[in-house]
């Protein structure tokens, strides 16, 4: 394989606007995240922007940044659409999606997620998910439950559904999805070229659309679950965890 991964950001984040460019320790949130990504050693590394300022900010880095559409409706469309910039001749056939507002994420993860397609020829998309036995989080519509065919601890799994409700039922941990994905890319091309599905518009989880259309993704389970940056209080507690874990550590 030859993976490309891709940041996607935008300015009008609605529970905190220019949060691309929020500070945390002196340092721009997207530059954090792109170098916690040179951390994990896997392939280029890009911004999908949706404005000319993290743009800049994504090159002050040292990376290149791609100005997208800021009407493109999802993270999924940026990256595929600066993909046709970054990569007109197609040398990297594996896109990885990498959320911009994970500061603080292992870059293990980004191993990780790759090991999967690798582990799976049969899969268009892999992704990872990890265990809980909190009440709390089972309940909660904001934790996004993967339910998987024989999930393992040492092998990915083929996804069989992604939900807000707590399920699977029974004893047991629910499988927190991991909002990391990699995509081989004709499977890129072919999702974004599909309207959304009812599902997808009914959970609110474009991941559906992919399963709507026959698609395969695989998942493997890893044990930490990292913490996306939504508002002025996760700000807060990822700028603690540069405080105190220190650059360049987890």
């Amino acid at each position: 394989m030859n993976p490309i991964t891709i940041i996607p950001a935008r300015m009008a984040a609605s529970r905190l606007p220019g949060k691309p460019l929020a500070d945390i320790e002196g340092t721009p949130m997207i530059q954090r995240v792109i170098e916690r990504a040179r951390l994990s050693g896997r392939g280029t590394i890009a911004v999908a922007a949706a404005e000319p300022e993290i743009v800049a900010a994504a090159e002050a880095a040292g990376v290149r940044a791609v100005l997208t559409d800021p009407a493109l409706p999802s993270g999924t469309d940026r990256i595929h659409a600066a993909l046709a910039t970054l990569d007109p001749e197609g040398h990297h056939d594996v896109v990885v999606n990498l959320q911009g507002d994970m500061p603080t994420f292992d870059p293990a993860l980004l191993g990780a997620v790759l090991d999967v397609l690798e582990a799976m020829p049969q899969a268009d998309i892999a992704t990872l998910v990890s265990p809980s036995d909190d009440a709390a989080e089972r309940a909660d519509p904001n934790v996004v439950k993967a339910v998987l065919c024989g999930a393992g601890a040492d092998s990915p799994a083929r996804c069989l559904y992604f939900t807000r409700a707590a399920a699977p039922a029974g004893d047991g941990p629910v499988l927190r999805h991991v909002g990391l994905y990699a995509y081989r890319r004709p499977a890129l091309a072919r999702f974004v070229a599909a309207p959304p599905s009812a599902l997808e518009l009914r959970e609110k989880l474009e991941q559906l659309r992919a399963l709507e259309l026959g698609m395969v993704i695989g998942a493997g389970v890893v044990d930490g679950f990292p913490k996306g940056v939504d508002t002025p209080e996760h700000l807060e507690a990822a700028r603690h965890w540069y405080r105190t874990a220190g650059q360049g550590t987890r």
